[in-house]
């Protein structure tokens, strides 16, 4: 029996048009009913999903839990209590942010655990982050304002993904103690070795002392790969890219924009 869903968010659980249809709230709710924990699983920080966990009814709730930053972090909802935390040194995401701004094109984010610095803040990234997460946009060249904050990681931003490939492999002096990964087909994700979503499900089930093949883990791109294929059940929705759907156990019929995730709760949970 399905004991946890690990559930990404952007693309997966929450449509294009930025809204969580009600079939999948409904099966959310149902599935929590039967004892089943919906874990919110994104590359996100915890202080741009309070809103969903409320349209979800998780929020403030005891024994609900959420991962967030890829992994970098586990969290209780209730008291917003953080389990786990791991990140990365200021020395690394200033490294890292002096050489995107050696790009042409790259807006770069920098991550604290309750903030978001954006240099390069291009119309079309204002516009795909509107309602999604707060940011503040910054125009140093330096990250000196940053010392002594707990930095999370740094993202690089294109929408051109061989455009990152290529950076990826021109940056290997600077990711030797860093993972890197994909989301959103816009961001190169730079996370500390070791942090994905696949062991955030890992330390989460450890901490609950569940089985993970006892899981399922839902999602559409590359930084949900690794929980889909650790999990007991590992889901892409229809929309996930093209050359993970191999890779996954089961590919819904639905998309994102058609309650995907509530058609695997209805089946896999609910039974229906």
């Amino acid at each position: 029996m399905y004991k946890i869903i690990g559930c990404d968010l952007d693309e997966t659980l929450i449509s294009r048009d930025r809204t969580i249809s009600e079939e999948n709230i409904y099966a959310i709710k149902a599935a929590k009913k039967a004892d089943v924990k919906f874990v919110p699983t994104t590359g996100r920080g915890y202080n741009s999903v309070r809103t969903t966990l409320k349209e979800l009814g998780l929020y403030e709730q005891a024994g609900q839990y959420t991962i967030s930053y890829n992994g970098g972090a586990i969290t209780e909802n209730k008291d917003e209590k953080i389990l786990y935390f791991q990140g990365i040194t200021f020395e690394e995401a200033e490294a890292l942010y002096k050489r995107g701004l050696q790009y042409d094109h790259i807006c770069i984010h920098v991550y604290t655990l309750d903030q978001v610095w954006v240099r390069n803040f291009y119309p079309e990234e204002v516009e795909y982050l509107a309602s999604r997460q707060p940011c503040t946009e910054i125009f140093t060249d330096k990250l000196d304002f940053l010392k002594g904050k707990e930095i999370v990681k740094v993202i690089y931003m294109n929408t051109d993904y061989n455009y990152l490939k290529k950076i990826e492999g021109e940056i290997t002096d600077l990711t030797v103690n860093i993972d890197v990964s994909y989301s959103s087909n816009r961001y190169m994700e730079l996370n500390r070795k070791g942090v994905s979503k696949g062991n955030g499900l890992k330390r989460l089930c450890d901490i609950l002392h569940v089985d993970l093949k006892d899981t399922i883990a839902i999602g559409d791109n590359y930084n949900d790969l690794s929980m889909i294929k650790v999990a007991g059940l590992g889901v892409g929705v229809a929309n996930t890219v093209e050359k993970m759907k191999a890779e996954c156990d089961v590919v819904t019929q639905n998309d994102c924009d058609h309650s995907a995730v509530g058609e695997v709760i209805n089946h896999y949970i609910l039974q229906k």
